[in-house]
């Protein structure tokens, strides 16, 4: 059986606010410019997007009914992985921390923008400080470490005094090139898809409620999350919020049974397990909507909704998301993943 919303759903919408979402920059304490975007865009729709002292945005969409059962919250998050500036090198290249966990091998040969607090931009390249077979013999077996690591600017510089003068500190923000490609036969490659495919997916919901002019029973709070790659993202939690679903990637691989086709359920993750009814519930409804999902364990994970439970909130909560191949390194999911999400994502 077929969820009607399916049908009504603007697939061409969904993927095409995607794309917008994975060329704007958003590294974790970085993200001004793309809730700036979420901001605009909503207000398309017909809906207000209030900022949090910490960059959060909530979108509240009110209830038709008397529900005393607290509002619904499902969040994703618009920060990404990316970098900063560790040091400027006698080279004039760049020494960078990141911001986010990877693993350094999956941004070597990465291009890169250094973003300077007064503006300006400046491509790179991220490289082994070895990186040239022809020139160090260790080049093959030499380890991708922090401190084996740099960016070479696309810029003049072959000296620390040559970079500063381009406007370049310690303290910027390094952003990674997604290389986007969304393919006609469905399938959808890049960096970043953690966590913008389900940004994406709330957006396809959100702009359903606006054209159709249709509200939920319960109310709904649509949070998008600013600092979730680096553990906090969700910590605070409207009071009025009773149950959160926190809709993230689904990892993929291992003794893991998702593929990209499918809605990733996860009962438990490195915080532990989430809402035994929740969950359960969520299972039944994708049963009886007819969508491909998949229920799973996350041992190297945590979501928007373990930060909110972590924080103290007095919730139930449960995670689900579009199943990712790659996590963290170049990404790539279908987008009956991303549809069947924000199908799932209506309040029932």
């Amino acid at each position: 059986m077929t969820n009607p919303l399916q049908l009504q759903l603007n697939r061409e919408y969904i993927l095409e606010f995607l794309n917008r979402l994975l060329q704007t920059p958003s590294p974790s304490g970085y993200c001004m410019a793309i809730m700036k975007l979420l901001e605009e865009e909503a207000r398309k729709h017909g809906f207000e997007l209030e900022l949090t002292p910490k960059g959060n945005g909530i979108i509240t969409i009110p209830g038709t009914g008397n529900s005393t059962a607290g509002s619904l919250a499902l969040t994703a998050h618009v920060d990404t992985l990316g970098a900063m500036v560790r040091a400027i090198k006698p080279s004039g290249m760049l020494r960078f921390t990141p911001i986010g966990g990877y693993a350094m091998h999956t941004v070597e040969g990465e291009y890169c923008l250094v973003h300077t607090r007064d503006g300006r931009q400046y491509e790179g390249t991220v490289l082994s400080t070895k990186t040239s077979v022809h020139v160090y013999p260790e080049a093959r077996d030499w380890k991708r470490s922090e401190e084996n690591m740099e960016i070479r600017l696309d810029a003049d510089t072959a000296s620390k005094e040559q970079t500063k003068q381009l406007g370049i500190e310690v303290g910027d923000i390094i952003s990674w090139d997604p290389r986007t490609k969304i393919m006609d036969n469905g399938w959808v490659k890049s960096r970043h898809l953690d966590d913008k495919a389900s940004v994406a997916a709330l957006f396809g919901l959100l702009e359903w409620f606006g054209r159709e002019g249709k509200r939920p029973e319960r109310t709904l709070k649509l949070i998008f999350s600013t600092y979730e790659e680096v553990g906090h993202g969700n910590a605070y939690m409207p009071p009025d919020v009773t149950e959160l679903i926190a809709i993230d990637m689904g990892a993929l691989g291992d003794d893991l049974s998702a593929s990209e086709r499918d809605v990733s359920i996860c009962a438990k993750d490195s915080s532990g397990p989430y809402d035994y009814a929740m969950t359960s519930k969520l299972i039944e409804l994708a049963k009886a909507s007819g969508i491909s999902y998949a229920v799973d364990i996350y041992p190297q994970y945590g979501s928007d909704a373990s930060a909110a439970l972590r924080g103290g909130s007095n919730i139930r909560a449960a995670l689900i998301g579009p199943g990712v191949h790659a996590s963290h390194a170049m990404e790539r999911t279908h987008a009956d993943a991303i549809i069947n999400t924000a199908v799932f994502c209506y309040p029932t």
